[in-house]
């Protein structure tokens, strides 16, 4: 159909052209009378594309404007921006034509980026609306009622005729069908067709994430069905065609309460100095065949999604915690990466194999940690006979560790944080997430089989999905320099040289200082966000030029689809055929692609989640005071976050009773009378004022 339409717009180019009928066109291209209709309603849609259109006579020609599609970012105030080949245009509310956050829409150009401002555009035509469905609350009055979308950027609140109030009570959350847009100043209407629960009852909050994504929360059962048609225990038929390693210690290093299990490691030192690192990975390709509906299942999932003591998984628990999670004592199925290491940290050699483990002991981050620390008698008392183990581990990890520091490696430390919960899913506590050399062993080992498997494959010139990471833009850097001046630092970079040692050399000055983690955060911020993509173009942020994820495929679907791929060429002794390569480049672009979008969603739920819990803990908090530190300077106030990783909002009105200038160019607040001067990383004493979950907003002011 594009290709047809493609040939249309190539006839109507013509400079010898005139503008003819549709009929007149047909019967130039020479269509049959039977696909007259098919043909008009190809000539609809390019008009209704914007890309031609017709005169008073009916006769068509080419569109001069010019127009672009993209998704609209709506703003709470209405107006907006959107993205056009990675520039952000801006849409006046009065320019938005009504549409709604993250619809896809036709935009055309009213004024050109200056210097200083960024390109301004008008929505020409909604070409599809994103959601058709809404989660909020309700508020009923005796004839009529609203849904107040929990979305505070949907842009409209949804009037509910009475007869379509369903079994909704007043302020109880509900899932609401759109059956009419907003449009000329008139609200959206809509249906209730789901009552979630009372706004504060139990698990309605992350339920109605759930209902508001779209995310698949129970696997149809057919899918189930599959799965334990795997069983739990390994056919004995394939254990000749893998290396049986089943004599050898090996390790999975996991969190305690960790149940999916996906990678085990051993290390042993050479005769010649060098070690050895075997990472085995649950070889889930095995299991999960292409195409099947386990495939086609995790494919739309794309990823695990963590929602703080909810986990919605990409393969059903009776692989991911069954048959494919690599649990201590039982025979499992791997995918292997073995690589011999110099006392560089250089990769020198390399091999990739099937294999059958049993793992010798599962270990957690805590009681590792406890073995390098060589402190805790009866942890040592317990793990006695593999002390050594740990140590050539550490010692290895070191060594990695430092090779990447060497090369450009930013090692930000952004903590995460620890959200706990009671058996109803209420926070009874928010801290921060400690982490330990113990992680760090893992990271660095996984690291290193990823560009191993990604080197390789890449000079294979194999169909491949790589995790690409690009160079900031160079408006970013200048940005952050804004910033970075507060500490008397800056990053040394022009467009054609960006390169991760100059942000390595500013998270090395303030390592360990108290502005640490203020500039961690802000050097993420400037960084790209990383994507799936089936061509190679290296990772910035680990200063690699080869990566890719194969350590996970558990729960990511980019790591199953590499495992399939690897597979194939271990299987056919690297002998593979052009049908070969052809069908699964094609492939590999589609997956990257989904994968990316699912990504996203992931991350957004994630963080939604946290904020929503967040905010929950801090209503208990409501006149208490603490110490922070300042992490964002805005126009509109200043952001403070506290020990245990909370973030609230100081505005303007609650710095005390002085008013204060914003200063852009430094990124910091001036005091008009005292002079007084609030920058990013500065020690602040606040009081927290209010917090709404439903909002997910924390209001702090200065003491």
């Amino acid at each position: 159909m594009e290709e047809r339409k493609e040939k249309i717009l190539d006839f109507l180019k013509d400079k010898d052209y005139a503008p003819m009928k549709a009929k007149e066109i047909a019967m130039i291209f020479g269509v049959p009378k039977n696909e007259y209709n098919d043909f008009l309603n190809l000539i609809k849609e390019l008009e209704d594309e914007y890309k031609i259109r017709k005169n008073r006579k009916n006769r068509y020609s080419l569109v001069q404007e010019k127009y672009y599609e993209g998704y609209f970012r709506k703003n709470q105030k209405g107006f907006g921006f959107v993205k056009v080949d990675e520039e952000e245009i801006y849409i006046a509310k009065e320019d938005s034509l009504n549409a709604l956050n993250e619809d896809k829409v036709l935009i055309e150009i009213v004024k050109e980026k200056s210097k200083d401002q960024k390109a301004e555009g008008k929505i020409i035509k909604i070409l599809k609306h994103e959601k058709d469905t809404v989660v909020g609350i309700f508020q009923k009055s005796q004839n009529f009622g609203f849904v107040i979308p929990d979305s505070k950027n949907f842009g409209t609140d949804i009037y509910i005729s009475k007869k379509n109030f369903g079994k909704a009570r007043n302020n109880h959350k509900v899932l609401v069908k759109i059956t009419k847009y907003p449009e000329n100043g008139k609200k959206a209407e809509g249906e209730i067709i789901e009552v979630l629960g009372a706004v504060n009852e139990a698990g309605v909050d992350m339920l109605s994430l759930i209902k508001e994504h779209k995310l698949p929360a129970e696997f149809p059962k057919e899918v189930v069905e599959e799965a334990k048609k795997c069983g739990d225990i390994i056919d004995t038929k394939d254990i000749p065609h893998r290396v049986d390693l089943r004599d050898k210690i090996i390790f999975t290093i996991d969190g305690e309460d960790a149940k999916d299990l996906d990678d085990a490691v051993r290390v042993e030192k050479l005769e010649n100095g060098n070690y050895r690192l075997d990472v085995h990975i649950a070889d889930v390709s095995y299991y999960v065949k292409e195409n099947s509906l386990l495939d086609r299942e995790a494919l739309i999932r794309g990823t695990s999604i963590y929602m703080l003591g909810r986990v919605i998984p990409m393969l059903p628990r009776e692989l991911s915690n069954g048959i494919c999670s690599l649990n201590e004592g039982e025979d499992r199925f791997t995918l292997s990466c073995s690589m011999e290491i110099d006392n560089k940290g250089k990769v020198i050699s390399s091999e990739i194999y099937k294999a059958i483990i049993r793992v010798t002991k599962r270990m957690s981050y805590t009681d590792v940690q406890k073995i390098i620390d060589g402190q805790d008698k009866e942890v040592l008392q317990k793990y006695s006979k593999y002390i050594q183990e740990f140590k050539n581990m550490e010692e290895l990890a070191l060594i990695l560790k430092n090779r990447r520091l060497e090369n450009g490696y930013l090692n930000l430390d952004i903590p995460e944080s620890k959200i706990d919960l009671d058996v109803n899913g209420y926070v009874t506590n928010i801290s921060k997430y400690e982490t330990t050399f113990a992680h760090e062993i893992i990271e660095q080992f996984m690291l290193t089989a990823n560009e191993t498997i990604a080197e390789k494959f890449f000079w294979l010139d194999s169909p491949f999905i790589y995790r690409v990471h690009e160079k900031p833009d160079m408006e970013k850097i200048q940005e952050l320099n804004k910033f970075l001046w507060n500490f008397g630092l800056k990053i040394k970079a022009n467009k054609d040289n960006i390169y991760p040692k100059e942000f390595s050399k500013i998270l090395d000055e303030v390592e360990g200082k108290e502005e640490e983690k203020v500039v961690s955060n802000l050097v993420l911020r400037t960084l790209k966000v990383a994507r799936y993509e089936a061509e190679n173009q290296g990772h910035f942020g680990i200063a690699s030029k080869y990566y890719c994820h194969f350590t996970s495929p558990i729960r990511r679907y980019p790591d199953l689809f590499i495992h399939r791929i690897i597979s194939k060429y271990l299987e056919n002794n690297y002998v593979v055929d052009d049908k070969f390569i052809e069908k699964y480049n094609n492939q590999a672009e589609e997956r990257a692609k989904q994968s990316s979008e699912r990504e996203k969603i992931a991350t957004l739920v994630e963080r939604e989640a946290e904020d929503i819990k967040k905010a929950e803990y801090m209503e208990s908090k409501i006149g208490e005071e603490y110490e922070g530190i300042i992490s964002s300077i805005t126009p509109f106030g200043m952001f403070v976050e506290l020990a245990n990783t909370v973030e609230g909002l100081i505005r303007f009105e609650n710095l005390g009773d002085e008013y204060f200038i914003y200063d852009e160019d430094k990124k910091r607040l001036i005091g008009e009378r005292s002079n007084t001067i609030y920058k990013i990383g500065d020690k602040v004493k606040i009081r927290v004022i209010s917090a709404n979950k439903l909002l997910r907003q924390i209001d702090f002011e200065l003491i």
